[in-house]
């Protein structure tokens, strides 16, 4: 079995706002001396982990990543009859065991039942703090040592696996990430544009035109962009305790959500849901590499996906010229010429 995975990917946004940086202006990034769009791999990992792909193809592999786990657990502990007292402090307890509270003490916000840091738990964790529970109520008793040992090494959840997980305090219960994403950016220069607009009131009805109700302005850009993933299928068969049928199941909902899956940010302003243009996935035991310097002069013509599919492959065909080939198989599909399929590529990369 082939160890690694890459996956070229080529989409066409229009005009959208898909991830804004602290302003409110669409993310970019300075790629070969000229400003590109940019989409951070932190955004397009949400949009795939929750989207409903992950959650019908992967349902009960799904990890749910929160800080208030321990306010989850105390609202269950008081709606079955335990003392708000013990609910607070065992509740306390049991969040505890996978990071450190935000407070000591009980405030208003109820921190003290909230972890610092974002955890991701695993379905087996979520089992077992479910069963835990159910024996706090049936006993009335403060959960002992060996209780309270919950946290799992070991699981199904199959977003975890393949993006990984760090524990600050219980870093032996860390899962490395068996996919690796990159920022996606445009193939060609893009300025980030505004639209202004206005907003009337519906019931402003008199004589004289009052004008608008709101003004406002927001930023946009639309653009070709290249996005790269490596998979290392062999830690994602680790990760997920040696389960070749989920391991298929992942790379195949993986790959539908990355060639079909937008960002949400805007989308009720922009509607800028896309379909990936192109996608070419080669699979060996080679060292990665991103086809990123492709881009690094940025594409200038009028048939931008094309010409970025032929400078994709030029680049691709030169690293294996110099390199020797750097990956033992390929699998391609291109809407614009009509060729190949998504599931010719996704029985490619399970194979």
């Amino acid at each position: 079995m082939p160890r690694y995975i890459q996956l070229h990917i080529l989409t066409s946004y229009p005009p959208s706002n898909l991830n804004r940086d602290d302003t409110g202006r669409p993310k970019t990034a300075v790629v070969g001396g000229s400003e590109r769009l940019r989409i951070s791999s932190q955004s397009l990992k949400r949009a795939w982990r929750t989207s409903d792909i992950f959650e019908s193809v992967l349902k009960g592999h799904i990890g749910t990543r929160t800080k208030e786990m321990g306010v989850h657990v105390y609202q269950n502990l008081t709606k079955q009859g335990v003392s708000e007292k013990n609910a607070r402090e065992w509740a306390k307890t049991i969040a505890s065991q996978f990071g450190k509270l935000k407070s000591d003490k009980k405030n208003e916000g109820g921190e003290d039942l909230h972890v610092e840091q974002l955890v991701h738990f695993n379905p087996e964790e979520e089992q077992a703090i479910a069963a835990l529970v159910n024996q706090l109520v049936a006993t009335q008793e403060a959960p002992t040592d060996e209780d309270l040992k919950l946290l799992r090494k070991q699981h199904s959840a199959a977003d975890i696996a393949m993006f990984g997980r760090m524990l600050a305090s219980s870093p032996a219960f860390n899962t490395e990430a068996a996919v690796q994403v990159a920022h996606a950016v445009t193939v060609h220069k893009a300025a980030v544009e505004d639209d202004y607009f206005t907003a009337v009131d519906d019931l402003n009805k008199g004589e004289t035109d009052q004008g608008a109700a709101h003004i406002g302005e927001t930023g946009f850009g639309a653009g070709v962009f290249y996005l790269y993933l490596c998979i290392d299928r062999a830690l994602l068969l680790k990760n997920l305790g040696g389960d070749t049928e989920l391991t298929k199941q992942a790379l195949k909902a993986l790959l539908h959500a990355v060639t079909k899956v937008s960002p949400t940010g805007k989308q009720n302003s922009f509607a800028s849901r896309a379909y990936a243009g192109y996608v070419l996935a080669e699979k060996g035991d080679q060292q990665p590499r991103t086809l990123a310097q492709a881009f690094l002069k940025p594409v200038n013509d009028t048939d931008t996906l094309n010409r970025a599919v032929t400078e994709l492959n030029r680049q691709r065909n030169n690293f294996n010229t110099v390199y020797g080939d750097c990956a033992d198989a390929v699998q391609e599909f291109n809407v614009e010429a009509g060729t190949g399929s998504l599931s010719e590529v996704a029985e490619f990369i399970v194979e």
